[in-house]
């Protein structure tokens, strides 16, 4: 495993500077290194690294969303709050749906079918979205409205209802007596509980502060354990309970920084330098995931299927945005901000393959290819977008 960690690091900061050399988003470079080195074409990682690689994603996430809740602040979420949920839910259902429907006609697949396709391809990639937002909000671009932030906190919260729609249709194809009304009330649930969590472990966290003087590097690897744990106890649960742990993650940074500004704005400071290590793990380890030749059998109609999604997708962030002072660029953002897939696809697209679900291989070819397809383009999109589209700066 160290040699392939070697590799990665190695291989991963040249491949992250010359493609922002070429005005690329550095991200694209690590998921393209990704590819390459991964299993499906050179073949470069040892096993043992390939074992772990989703625990090692899921620590750079929660790296990531930390470094978000740290700079969140209680005026931009109240004055984002309403239509933070509805970009939360409205734009993956609209996806889903979109995806499920146009299966049906173009696959032969029954709507359950569909909507499993459809709701694995639904969910945005807070591992993509975030870091651009992270940067738009330190860099003052599009800060008086709060676009950063509303797209930061519905990205997180978009997984929670994809995955668990999925969940209701994969229930469903099985035959379970699945009340899908009770799984839609769910995912409220799962979003309070999220935060819930993130809070509670934030108060303890400052209570510990408080009452030791404990070095900043020391508290960062504190505020990591307790992160790491709450994201764990999400799996624990899952089977009985969603909690939407990656909200509490973000939940404990924001918390911190409204009680302990000071410490907040450090921590920040010393988890911008983490994150350093962390991204390039997480953006080659994702690429790693993807397997050109499955991708390549979802064939034209696998485009399309993704392409009908993304016009879903964003017929429901115009819906989502409805009634805010939003001007149209900000919108249309906004709408580009919301492409990427990446990390859900690669954990969740061979599910349904691996329970036997029937045409579950061309459910995974899709997966993989709405990665290659909407993470370049999204993240060139967001690149690109942002200060022509967002061009307000404070």
């Amino acid at each position: 495993m160290a040699a392939s960690l070697a590799i990665i690091l190695l291989l991963g900061l040249p491949a992250k500077r010359i493609f922002e050399k070429l005005r690329l988003p550095g991200l694209l470079g690590m998921l393209i290194l990704g590819i390459l080195i991964g299993p499906h074409v050179l073949n470069l990682l040892q096993t043992d690294m390939l074992q772990i690689s989703s625990d090692l994603r899921s620590i750079a996430l929660i790296i990531i969303l930390l470094r978000a809740g740290l700079g969140l602040n209680k005026d931009e979420l109240k004055s984002i709050g309403i239509p933070a949920l509805k970009m939360s839910c409205i734009p993956g259902l609209f996806e889903g749906l979109f995806i499920a429907l146009a299966s049906v006609y173009f696959l032969d697949f029954t709507f359950v079918q569909g909507g499993m396709l459809g709701f694995i391809i639904a969910a945005v990639s807070p591992a993509v979205v975030v870091p651009f937002m992270l940067k738009l909000n330190e860099n003052k671009i599009g800060t008086k409205k709060g676009v950063p932030t509303l797209i930061l906190a519905g990205a997180s919260i978009d997984d929670v209802f994809a995955i668990t729609v999925f969940s209701a249709f994969l229930g469903l194809y099985y035959g379970s007596e699945i009340n899908i009304g009770i799984q839609l009330l769910n995912i409220p649930i799962s979003i309070l509980l999220g935060i819930l969590s993130g809070i509670l472990v934030g108060f303890l966290l400052i209570n510990i502060f408080k009452k030791y003087n404990i070095p900043d590097t020391k508290k960062v690897l504190l505020i990591l354990g307790f992160s790491i744990l709450l994201n764990q106890l999400e799996s624990v649960l899952k089977t009985k309970l969603r909690i939407a742990s990656l909200l509490g993650v973000m939940a404990i940074g924001f918390i911190l920084t409204e009680y302990l500004p000071d410490t907040g704005k450090k921590l920040s400071d010393k988890f911008n330098k983490v994150w350093v290590f962390a991204e390039i793990l997480l953006f080659v380890l994702v690429g790693a995931e993807v397997n050109v030749n499955v991708a390549l059998k979802a064939g034209g109609i696998g485009i399309i299927l993704i392409l009908t999604g993304l016009i879903g997708r964003s017929v429901g962030v115009a819906i989502s945005l409805l009634g805010t002072d939003f001007n149209w660029k900000e919108r249309v953002f906004c709408i580009i901000a919301y492409i990427p897939k990446a990390t859900v696809q690669a954990a969740m697209g061979a599910v349904p393959l691996s329970l036997g679900v029937e045409s579950g291989d061309i459910i995974l070819a899709i997966a993989v290819l709405a990665i290659l397809i909407t993470a370049p383009l999204g993240a060139i999109g967001i690149h690109y977008s942002a200060e022509k589209l967002l061009i307000e700066k404070q």
